[in-house]
């Protein structure tokens, strides 16, 4: 695993493939990073599916709404959280391998509680879509997680917390 060096700003996502690090990024979208927090200290997100993953793209998870293993995972990407959606925080950072950027709508300030975790730069998404984080560890579980639209049987997120509460 990696040095944590920022516990409050760094989420442990315990994934049915391995453990994956993300350092936060509140520096570059502070309400999105405040939301993937809050959401991952309710326990919302766990036991949420992988419902959208493109080889050479990205895996798409945190859909709490109707994502959840064990539901009916086929309406999932199509819900969020209660809480209102976010208003976007573009910035300069690119959407490179391991970045973790939130899903949204055609709307840009549709984000609420999904997310996807790029597994190779993906310029066009960039200043398009709001990024709170990086992976600093576990990108080999990443790769190994099952593909699809929808996907068959999908992998899922078991846990996520943040490291200052582990």
């Amino acid at each position: 695993m990696a040095e944590i060096k920022d516990p409050e700003n760094t989420l442990i996502l315990e994934t049915t493939k391995g453990q994956v690090v993300i350092q936060l990024l509140p520096q570059v979208a502070p309400e999105h990073v405040a939301r993937i927090k809050e959401l991952a200290r309710e326990k919302a997100y766990d036991n949420v599916v992988f419902h959208r993953v493109i080889d050479g793209f990205m895996a798409q998870t945190g859909d709490v709404e109707h994502g959840k293993v064990g539901g009916n995972t086929a309406r999932a990407g199509t819900g969020g959280s209660s809480k209102p959606d976010l208003k976007a925080e573009f910035s300069a950072t690119p959407h490179v391998r391991g970045t973790c950027s939130m899903a949204r709508s055609q709307n840009p300030n549709s984000a609420n509680s999904q997310f996807f975790i790029c597994f190779t730069d993906a310029p066009w998404l960039n200043k398009q879509y709001s990024v709170w984080g990086q992976v600093i560890s576990g990108m080999e579980f990443v790769d190994q997680i099952k593909r699809g639209e929808p996907v068959k049987d999908p992998d899922s997120i078991v846990s996520a917390r943040v490291a200052a509460d582990v």
